[in-house]
């Protein structure tokens, strides 16, 4: 008689990963806009697997996915008719190729605009930012006028030896969701780029919709917001405008209101600048001044060093001329924002023979030594500087204050970092698909993207949704530092649930299967998260 065996699958955290996935159709929703493949592992299921790899948190590359699963419970986690060597890298190559031919961002608008109907999620205000990934290798020979270019651009990372791709994503109000992305090509500015993707999104919106976005200063010129007439925008106006400049030095923060966010002052200014009318918010941030402040002292302190050391190179030295001495002294002080210098001059005789020269011998020629000199700081230069610290304006296009308030523009402008700011961050996790950008088709680096952002999104509405029931139900879960709280973020979730485990029972009558290591605050959240979760960890509902 058979004897009763027993095995274990890694189970972990993946199955509120996969929880949310079943829960907002992940992949049948991927399967019916790409359409079907006659392969065993369709897109869909290619799409969750990788969302599954990558929040797996474990460096692992995509090529070595097989591998990632080759411990887990895969029909638990994608679907019941896979196994672990289906997810090789010939199924994953085809799926992104797929992925690409169908319009990455198309396929991702859809699955987002779905997940968020799943959830009940609408929001007016959307935040819109880019960012760079660098690239190892080359990339080329490819000749599809579809594909971005992975080429050098201006480095987010820092690392302008390193070709890139940018990724423009807009995220809804005050989160890290992503609800549209696009992929460009590495030299693609934010500028030119930002009003094509407003467009975009916009235009696959109902009608009727007027959308808010909010952006850092790359989306205000002259062009942009002619262009962007049908919608609202939240932006800040360069400093780099004559108009602005002039403000900053003008603006007294002392007759400015206090505004609802603490520590700034605003005031309401009118502008038409490139024929638009709009409202520009003067901000004055104490925060913000004494940082600025303190780093102008710094480069004041910096620059009086330099010049001392100049000053030191220069006295004793000797020129033909008092001109050519001035003329020195001159171009030093033009390398120097702060300081000004004053010299002093001495002649210097010199005669046709060596020794002491009689009484009333004319010198040959007449030189001029720098004996002393003084470095000061230019306190006109300084006081200017220190007018404009701590400044900023800020512009919309929403003409009615009862819509948008200067408090609510402020607030909502400076949401961006609880928005699509996160967002990057997560994407560039050290552990978030680390490696994996070793593709070399700019077609399939642009579908991984995609993946990239789906991730985001499933991280981002599963950790919505328990915050949302965490409050809802008056629970608290445990920190880091084992206090309460009603706003985990799911990485630490994740690590709470590190080493849950699935038992196979193999018998002569079947296969049971049991969930070990189950504590009451992993039932609390599984209960919290809902049924599509509970069923990856066969807790009965």
């Amino acid at each position: 008689m058979p004897e009763t065996t027993y095995a274990t699958e890694r189970l972990d955290h993946l199955g509120i990963v996969a929880g949310v996935c079943h829960e907002i159709g992940l992949i049948e929703q991927v399967d019916a806009y790409v359409g079907p493949t006659r392969r065993k592992v369709s897109v869909g299921k290619v799409v969750q697997s990788m969302v599954l790899n990558g929040l797996g948190f474990v460096g692992r590359p995509l090529y070595l996915t097989p591998e990632f699963f080759s411990n887990k419970p895969v029909d638990l986690l994608i679907s019941e008719d896979l196994e672990a060597a289906d997810l090789n890298d010939d199924s994953l190559g085809r799926g992104l190729d797929r992925l690409y031919a169908s319009g990455i961002t198309e396929v991702f608008g859809h699955v987002a605009s779905q997940a968020l109907a799943v959830y009940g999620i609408a929001h007016r205000f959307y935040h819109l930012d880019s960012t760079t990934f660098s690239l190892h290798g080359e990339y080329t020979g490819e000749n599809d006028p579809e594909a971005i270019t992975i080429t050098h651009g201006h480095s987010r990372d820092h690392r302008p030896d390193l070709k890139q791709a940018v990724l423009s994503l807009i995220c809804s109000y005050r989160s890290r969701l992503p609800v549209w992305l696009e992929a460009l090509s590495g030299n693609e500015a934010d500028k030119t780029s930002f009003p094509r993707t407003i467009k975009a999104y916009v235009d696959q919106l109902d009608e009727g919709e007027t959308p808010y976005f909010i952006a850092d200063s790359a989306l205000y010129s002259q062009q942009n917001i002619q262009e962007l007439s049908q919608v609202k925008w939240i932006t800040r106006v360069p400093t780099t405008l004559k108009a602005v400049q002039q403000l900053n030095q003008l603006l007294d923060p002392a007759p400015m209101q206090p505004a609802a966010t603490e520590g700034y002052r605003i005031t309401e200014l009118c502008s038409t600048y490139g024929g638009v009318r709009q409202r520009w918010i003067g901000v004055f941030s104490t925060a913000a001044y004494e940082s600025e402040i303190h780093r102008l002292q710094q480069r004041i302190a910096q620059e009086y060093e330099q010049a001392e050391e100049a000053l030191q190179r220069l006295v004793g030295r000797e020129f033909d001329t008092v001109n050519d001495a001035e003329k020195k002294r001159d171009e030093l002080r033009e390398s120097w924002t702060y300081h000004d210098l004053s010299i002093e001059l001495e002649p210097v005789p010199h005669y046709s023979h060596r020794g002491r020269p009689r009484k009333d011998e004319e010198p040959e020629r007449l030189g001029w030594q720098v004996v002393n000199g003084e470095v000061v700081q230019d306190e006109e230069v300084i006081q200017q500087k220190r007018q404009t610290k701590g400044k900023f304006i800020l512009a919309t296009n929403e003409l009615q204050v009862e819509e948008l308030s200067a408090d609510k523009l402020l607030d909502d402008y400076k949401s961006q970092g609880e928005s699509v700011e996160r967002g990057f961050r997560f994407l560039k996790d050290p552990l978030f698909f680390a490696d994996s950008l070793f593709l070399k088709k700019p077609a399939r680096i642009m579908a991984l993207l995609m993946v990239m952002g789906l991730s985001l999104l499933v991280y981002a509405l599963a950790e919505r949704k328990l915050r949302k029931q965490l409050v809802a139900q008056d629970e608290y879960i445990p920190d880091q530092k084992g206090q309460p709280t009603q706003r985990p973020t799911m990485r630490r979730v994740f690590q709470m649930f590190e080493g849950i485990d699935v038992l196979l029972i193999s018998t002569p009558t079947g296969v049971e299967r049991q969930v070990l290591n189950l504590e009451p605050v992993h039932y609390k959240i599984l209960k919290l998260l809902g049924p599509y979760v509970q069923k990856c960890y066969l807790v009965d509902i």
